[in-house]
Formats: C-alpha cells, sequence, structure tokens
C-alpha cells in the first residue's frame, strides 16, 4: 500500500543537480516538510549517470521521492512515484513496471488534463500559474484556469507548479490544487526549512 500523495513537491533543475549543497538545502527541506514533502529528480540537461546520482542522493531522505521521466532511473532507486511529460511514455508503460507508483502527468492547459485523466494518472502537476522564469516564454494560465482545470478533472489531485511562492499558496488552494510545487521557492531560499514551513502551514 503507497503512502499518501505529498502536497509540497521540491522539484529539481539542472542547475540545482550540480550544486555544491544541494546536500545541505535537501536535508533542510527534508526535516521541514516531512512525509507532506515529495522530492522530484528532474534535469532534462542530466545524463544518465548524473540523473541516477541525483534520485539515489535525495532517496535517503525522510521524504517521498518522485523521479521525472527516466522511468529506468526510477526502477534503480528507492522511488515513491514518476513525473512524465510531454513524449514521456504512456502512463500504463510506467504502471506495468510498478503497480504502487505514484504517476503523474505534467499538464499545461485543460484539454491536456483532460487526456491525462483518461490516461489514467493519478495526480496532475498543471501550469505555470503565475509567470516563472523556468518558462520564460509560456503564458501563465492564471487562477481562473487553473480553478476550471481542478474542477474538471473531478478529484484527481492537482499540483499548482510555476511562479509558486509561499505567500501564493492559499490562493493557490482557494483554486482547488491538492498541493504546490516549486523549485526557486525552495531550493534558492536563503532558509529552505522556512520557506517549505510556511508552504505547509498555507496548505493546512
Amino acid at each position: 500500500m503507497r503512502p499518501p500523495l505529498p502536497r509540497l513537491h521540491a522539484i529539481t533543475d539542472e542547475r540545482i543537480a550540480r550544486r555544491s549543497d544541494i546536500d545541505a538545502i535537501a536535508v533542510a527541506l527534508a526535516q521541514s516538510g516531512g512525509s507532506d514533502l515529495a522530492f522530484h529528480a528532474r534535469g532534462r540537461e542530466l545524463t544518465g549517470l548524473e540523473h541516477y546520482e541525483l534520485a539515489s542522493r535525495l532517496s535517503v531522505l525522510p521524504s517521498q521521492l518522485v523521479v521525472n521521466d527516466r522511468l529506468d532511473v526510477a526502477l534503480a532507486v528507492p522511488s515513491a512515484g514518476v513525473q512524465l511529460g510531454h513524449g514521456s511514455l504512456p502512463v500504463s508503460a510506467a504502471r506495468a513496471l510498478n503497480p504502487l507508483w505514484w504517476i503523474g502527468k505534467s499538464v499545461h492547459d485543460l484539454a491536456e488534463a483532460e487526456a491525462a485523466r483518461t490516461e489514467g494518472a493519478d495526480y496532475l502537476v498543471v501550469g505555470p500559474v503565475f509567470a516563472t522564469a523556468s518558462h520564460p516564454g509560456r503564458t501563465p494560465l492564471g487562477l481562473q484556469r487553473l480553478t476550471a482545470i481542478t474542477a474538471a478533472v473531478d478529484g484527481l489531485p492537482v499540483i499548482a507548479i510555476g511562479g509558486i511562492t509561499a505567500d501564493r499558496v492559499r490562493e493557490v488552494r482557494k483554486s482547488g490544487a491538492y498541493g504546490v510545487a516549486a523549485i526557486r521557492a525552495l531550493w534558492d531560499d536563503v532558509e529552505p526549512a522556512e520557506a517549505a514551513r510556511r508552504m505547509r502551514e498555507w496548505m493546512s
């Protein structure tokens, strides 16, 4: 039986994965986030070995680990789930590898959200909700469209991403989101443990 889906998701990118202080920050986030935190081992430009090493380092912490895109890496380390994007293998292929995984799908609009629900995803990562440096050319969804998506997927957990800060968590939750995901707001904060604590507090 799998544990509950965390509400707070700390996502890495190539820059964070290669930081010398990643272990210290991850420990601080895990101590503050506890069982309600999931780490996402993500980095589109990472080599297979780099992705494996990143996932291995995060997997020893007392928070759940989700591996983005790389199903081979997710099989090689203790993982709670996988996050699939556009161009990834289908949900059914991931489910066949491990039926206990949380299988998430990254979506950017209502049509993609409904398709992912039909495909059998366990949860959705929806965004960008607000403007974000991670996707400078993508138009933000805004809270109104986020609300429409959460209503349309009929109870499927939605994790909001894109420009998420602690101050925006409450309005995102009011829009129907189950939880939130962040990169810079967690990994780049001068007090990452406090950032994670504040986000959890606003979600409760």
